[in-house]
């Protein structure tokens, strides 16, 4: 869903510089995000806040949390991811790394997905802290989203630890300002297929791995394809079932040699209700079947199976006292969407906390060559902020 406020207001330079500093940092996904966080941490400390960071494992890259106000009960988070997409093979207009203005759009890695919510957060900082609400703001800001939102899981477990947990949560990916209460989840997965290999000329001294691949390839759209005729459904999502694909394949060196080896990745993006779990027991459960007749020519062949990305859906009440206050901010008395792509949401719903997903920019731009983010949206973004922050302060969420 599309929230199409659309107004000829532009934000604060406040907001501008800051995302023009964020937009600097390349924190693709492939990279360290530290440089990033840092630059964050210092900023906040500059208004007393103390941040707290959360590490993967390697210790380059880190989430970091931050309360603004007393730590007095159940206050809103609001989250974003520092990471961004690849910009390899995408032919841009201009530098990927810094913002370019034109017209009324800002041009850049991120501005849309999901840099230019940070920098409205990080613009709103003062006027929260100085508004001494009665209720706690918080920073969520994560890495490796794009990658299948893992590092969340790791700021999520620091938060259980907090003795009171946040009331509810706001992710700002972007949705054209709109609200959206609910998003598929996803399994992602990769098959490596080992098989045995041999001269072309002699296929009963080999195992082909490729062959095998394939055939599992053709059982992952048998099952695709049984979904996408009985369901589930819920038409309020864009497909209204739950999908399955394969985007990746590699195997074989040569077209006279019986390939020892292949690899393919494949996906479920599910309906909230409708668990991967058993669909992929299904497939697993068919490459088995294989298995026997390949480990007869090669005790070693056989199917490896790797948990690339696995993260939940989110399904939000429609009568969820986040969703009533987002529209409230919005002045949006429309009836929240549903979204096939996945943010975040899910692990913060999973936690417990009442979620909701709005943020300026449209998921059209995201990840594409000029990306770009409206500067009339992130006006309405700062808007939203200075909304939530009178509202907290009248007592309204005591």
């Amino acid at each position: 869903m599309e929230h199409n406020q659309q107004t000829n207001s532009r934000p604060s330079e406040k907001t501008l510089a800051l995302l023009e500093d964020l937009i600097a940092f390349d924190t693709t996904s492939r990279h360290s995000n530290l440089s990033l966080i840092e630059y964050i941490e210092s900023y906040l400390s500059g208004f007393g806040i103390q941040s707290e960071l959360s590490w993967n494992v390697e210790k380059t890259k880190a989430n970091l949390f931050a309360t603004i106000g007393e730590d007095n009960g159940a206050g809103v988070v609001l989250s974003g991811h520092t990471d961004v997409v690849p910009v390899d093979g995408q032919d841009w207009s201009t530098d990927p790394f810094k913002t370019t203005e034109d017209g009324n759009r800002l041009f850049g890695r991120g501005t849309c997905d999901m840099k230019g919510f940070i920098a409205i957060c990080l613009s709103k900082t003062e006027s929260i802290l100085q508004a001494n609400l009665p209720r706690p703001v918080h920073f969520a800001f994560s890495y490796d989203e794009e990658v299948g939102c893992v590092g969340v899981v790791n700021l999520l477990e620091e938060l259980k630890k907090r003795t009171v947990q946040p009331r509810a949560c706001v992710i700002g990916e972007p949705t054209s300002m709109g609200v959206i209460r609910a998003h598929k989840g996803m399994l992602f997965k990769r098959c490596n297929v080992h098989g045995k290999s041999a001269h072309s000329s002699l296929v009963d001294q080999g195992v082909n791995a490729v062959t095998a691949a394939a055939k599992t390839i053709s059982y992952i759209d048998t099952i695709a394809e049984r979904i996408k005729q009985e369901g589930p459904f819920d038409q309020e999502f864009q497909p209204p079932y739950t999908t399955l694909h394969c985007g990746v394949i590699q195997g074989g060196t040569a077209n006279n040699i019986i390939p020892a080896d292949c690899r393919f990745d494949f996906e479920i993006r599910n309906l909230p209700d409708h668990p991967t779990l058993p669909i992929f027991n299904e497939v697993e459960q068919f490459t088995r079947s294989l298995e026997p007749a390949m480990k007869a020519v090669d005790p070693a062949a056989g199917f490896e199976w790797q948990t690339l990305a696995d993260y939940p859906g989110m399904n939000t009440d429609q009568q969820a006292e986040v969703i009533q206050l987002a529209q409230t901010l919005l002045g949006d008395d429309r009836q929240p969407g549903k979204v096939s792509y996945g943010t975040e949401g899910g692990h913060f719903q999973a936690a417990g906390i009442q979620t909701v997903v709005c943020g300026p920019g449209s998921i059209e731009q995201a990840h594409k060559p000029d990306e770009y983010v409206d500067l009339s949206q992130l006006a309405i973004g700062e808007k939203f902020i200075d909304t939530l922050n009178a509202t907290i302060a009248s007592g309204a969420m005591s």
